[in-house]
């Protein structure tokens, strides 16, 4: 835990913990209890910076629906009053959203943006194709601390278990594509045109369509994207993708390799080392397909790939 969650831990076992046996005790079972959700301190990112906003101690309380209606308000209320008894630090009504009292249904709906059948632990297909990652992964990060009727803990499980086979592929096809064209074709037009602002953007582009894909492969969420590149070094293992992730983001734009030549969509300009940068990045990743399964034939152009991968499941 980072020093924030420990906070909030400590919180509820001196605090909370005691409200609840105190007060609700023919309820405690059915209270879970943790910090998930919106924050950097869910994901234990929180450092001295994070307190500049949304920032303060405190915890979830998740029930049902039905627990709501019986008990909820009464819970929501007493809780909050806790929370104005206590010394607070940046404690913001934003903050306040995020905190305390929910429904379980209300928790995964409102983060992920449908309508989460929470009693069967099920997701359409099309819903799947609707959520976004950083979405699962904010469902899903954080410390649970006490979840004795199961309900909470059993869907984010299913959340864990990630995307469906058809989905996890073809999100993994849309990002390779869109590698391809901003990094591996788009940037250098761009750069033949002396477009440096729309080269810049293609760079920015390819750098999330990058790590993106390193998620997919091994099958993890990636968070809101300003935590991307801070989760992406959580999960490689030995550093060399995430090297090279940093190197192609830090290369400055270099107009003079550009300059006199024609653009030749066949031959790569290694003169730019950002070109260099982003054909190695794309042999990571090909390799990394290759070894995972996800495909049976080399080529580092990722595009070539596509139509494989869809065509695995169709």
């Amino acid at each position: 835990m980072t020093e924030v969650t420990d906070k909030n831990k400590k919180f509820y076992d001196l605090y909370v913990a005691k409200l609840i046996e105190s007060d609700f005790s023919e309820f405690t079972d059915r209270i879970a209890v943790g910090i998930a959700g919106e924050g950097s301190d869910c994901f234990g990112y929180d450092d001295i910076i994070s307190k500049d906003h949304d920032f303060g101690t405190g915890v979830c309380l998740w029930i049902t629906d039905e627990d709501m209606e019986l008990f909820g308000q009464s819970l929501s209320k007493a809780y909050n009053d806790l929370v104005d008894s206590c010394e607070r630090s940046y404690y913001t009504d934003r903050l306040r959203e995020r905190r305390g009292v929910m429904t379980i249904h209300d928790f995964y709906s409102n983060i992920l943006q449908i309508d989460c059948d929470i009693q069967h632990c099920t997701i359409t297909e099309d819903d799947w194709y609707k959520l976004d990652h950083s979405c699962l992964k904010t469902a899903t990060n954080g410390k649970i601390f006490r979840d004795d009727l199961g309900v909470f803990t059993a869907f984010r499980n299913y959340l864990m278990g990630y995307y469906p086979d058809r989905v996890w592929k073809r999100r993994i096809a849309e990002q390779m594509h869109e590698y391809s064209a901003s990094l591996q074709v788009n940037y250098a037009r761009c750069m033949t045109r002396n477009d440096l602002v729309a080269a810049e953007l293609c760079r920015a582009k390819g750098l999330s369509n990058a790590m993106e894909l390193y998620f997919l492969i091994k099958r993890e969420y990636p968070p809101y994207y300003k935590w991307t590149f801070r989760a992406l070094e959580d999960i490689d293992g030995n550093g060399d993708f995430t090297t090279k992730i940093k190197m192609l983001a830090s290369e400055k734009i270099d107009a003079e390799a550009w300059e006199g030549t024609r653009y030749r969509p066949n031959r790569l300009n290694y003169k730019d080392r950002i070109v260099s940068l982003s054909e190695e990045i794309a042999s990571e990743i090909e390799q990394m397909m290759l070894s995972s399964g996800i495909i049976k034939e080399r080529g580092r152009y990722l595009e070539v790939h596509v139509n494989e991968i869809l065509r695995s499941f169709n």
